[in-house]
């Protein structure tokens, strides 16, 4: 499914839930990066994001190349700046860290990333991306000298999330970065969900299929999980089993 279905309410149903599996070059090799594909194939994973908060290989190109001949799953970047753009990719999210005010982030690496996006094919999917405390500092925070949203107050974030929407932007995504101690708290997702129109997006802490569903009844339209993966592979069935019978439910009581 395109991913700016989400946006679209004539093509994306309503209510309806998906999941998308967060690849860090840095962390997977050939073998395991087979291997996550074939997984994610058998178990309907809807999307792949692709990059992370710090790249310090040159593998992300040759990881990209192997799950656009592997995979008919769409891969888009979530890149940390510019020089994470990669033309092989099918979209790429256009990250504004609305929850800092570190400029760099929040316009400066979009101004270098522009004549490069505008001449590629790549679809861009303009997305607030909002930072959230949850246990320790995560690399995402650090890299981005900035400080994230209080785990306990969804006001904030809810706000933040408004301003957002009313700038422009067609995406939100509420991360609470790379190995949370826990995933963002259901109150917050509620509030950020009741505050916008746009697409919703969750990640950050998920390593349970319970935390997975509380994520997805707050409000959650994409969840998105990558560490605890990587770790534990047979956790994707979970994950995909869990939106699944959401959305099995969706239709049942239709």
């Amino acid at each position: 499914m395109p991913f700016n279905n989400l946006c679209n309410r004539q093509q994306h149903e309503p209510g309806r839930k998906h999941f998308a599996l967060l690849i860090d070059p840095d962390n997977l090799d050939e073998a395991s990066c087979l291997n996550l594909l074939s997984l994610s194939e058998t178990h309907q994973v809807d999307f792949f994001f692709v990059g992370g908060s710090l790249i310090t290989t040159d593998n992300q190109a040759a990881i990209i190349k192997l799950i656009k001949e592997n995979s008919s799953i769409p891969v888009i970047l979530f890149p940390s700046n510019s020089l994470h753009i990669d033309k092989q990719a099918d979209g790429i999210l256009l990250l504004s860290l609305i929850s800092g005010r570190n400029p760099d982030f929040l316009i400066g690496q979009h101004v270098l990333s522009a004549p490069i996006l505008r001449a590629s094919h790549l679809q861009v999917y303009p997305t607030g991306y909002m930072l959230v405390e949850t246990g320790r500092q995560t690399t995402a925070s650090y890299m981005s000298g900035t400080t994230p949203i209080p785990y306990d107050k969804p006001a904030i974030a809810a706000c933040t999330a408004m301003a957002g929407e009313l700038l422009g932007l067609r995406y939100i995504y509420l991360d609470g970065g790379s190995g949370a101690m826990q995933p963002i708290s259901a109150d917050m997702i509620k509030a950020v969900r009741q505050s916008v129109d746009v697409p919703v997006i969750v990640g950050g802490g998920i390593n349970t299929a319970a935390k997975a569903k509380a994520a997805l009844e707050a409000g959650a339209d994409v969840i998105v999980v990558g560490n605890h993966i990587e770790k534990n592979p047979g956790f994707l069935a979970e994950v995909s089993h869990t939106v699944s019978s959401y959305n099995l439910a969706l239709d049942v009581h239709r």
